[in-house]
């Protein structure tokens, strides 16, 4: 195929969901998504892993209570579609309302701002069986349409993984930087340079990396217990040439404040570094 004729066969409908989409030649189509008018966001942070089960959501929640306790108004979208559980870890339960205007977000007892699916379900613990394309517009009309009002920071709680929901996040919102999370496995390494190599390909700035499961520390003697093994943090970090910004204990309080749907108390003191 020629030049011209790329040109001619790529828009936006053709090219949306390829991750070189707007830095191929043939193709420098802007995909983002207007912002709903009613708001304002002065920045949008990425929380993402390549795995599932590693804490993402645990560390969206710490890093929004850490910018909401220094005074920032912040904001969590909840992007992980099929598996949602910010809501439940604030303790929000009640359905999202709107007008024409747009859907107002749930607003937590800190006064965290949130949306999710499950605040649009009538059970929530419906299922959610959509296929990608169905949630991926779901997450973009999280954008343009919830009134997240006045916003120093939006969180967006990804869906582990390189697919449809973190490709359509990079592309539609104007996303200033992503923090990926990570346990100290030793496979996770391939994992994190993923999640890196596929926020680099979108050029989207990487922050940081947050280490999750690091050890557990003994009740009795203090001592710090390796449970997944010994960390590889460091090592990833200095390839990638990224900064560590915490590591990340298994922690029976943090833990506790989760089942008890009390996160909105949270102090979390394995991320104090991060400005």
């Amino acid at each position: 195929m020629t030049e011209d004729s790329q040109n001619k066969s790529c828009t936006k409908e053709s090219c949306e969901g390829c991750a070189s989409a707007g830095n191929c030649s043939s193709q420098k189509t802007d995909f983002q998504e207007p912002m709903n008018p009613y708001s304002s966001v002065k920045r949008v942070i990425g929380v993402i892993s390549g795995k599932g089960g590693v804490g993402k959501s645990l560390v969206t929640a710490s890093l929004a209570r850490m910018m909401k306790e220094k005074g920032y108004n912040v904001g969590i979208l909840d992007a992980d579609i099929t598996g949602p559980s910010i809501p439940k870890m604030y303790g929000v339960h009640e359905n999202a309302q709107g007008t024409e205007q747009g859907i107002f977000p749930a607003i937590a007892q800190d006064g965290t701002r949130i949306m999710s699916v499950n605040l649009l379900l009538e059970d929530e613990d419906t299922p959610v069986i959509w296929r990608g394309p169905v949630i991926a517009g779901v997450v973009k009309q999280f954008w343009t349409d919830v009134i997240w009002d006045d916003l120093d920071y939006l969180f967006v709680d990804m869906p582990p993984g390189t697919g449809d929901v973190p490709l359509t996040v990079f592309q539609s919102l104007p996303v200033d930087g992503v923090v990926i999370v990570t346990s100290p496995q030793d496979l996770v390494q391939m994992i994190v340079k993923k999640a890196y190599h596929m926020a680099k390909q979108m050029n989207i700035p990487v922050l940081g990396i947050v280490e999750n499961y690091s050890y557990v520390k003994c009740p009795d003697c203090g001592k710090e217990l390796k449970v997944f093994g010994e960390s590889h943090i460091d090592e990833i970090a200095a390839q990638l040439d990224v900064p560590v910004l915490g590591r990340m204990p298994i922690d029976p309080e943090l833990a506790k404040a989760v089942e008890e749907e009390r996160f909105y108390e949270v102090t979390n003191p394995y991320l104090e570094e991060i400005e």
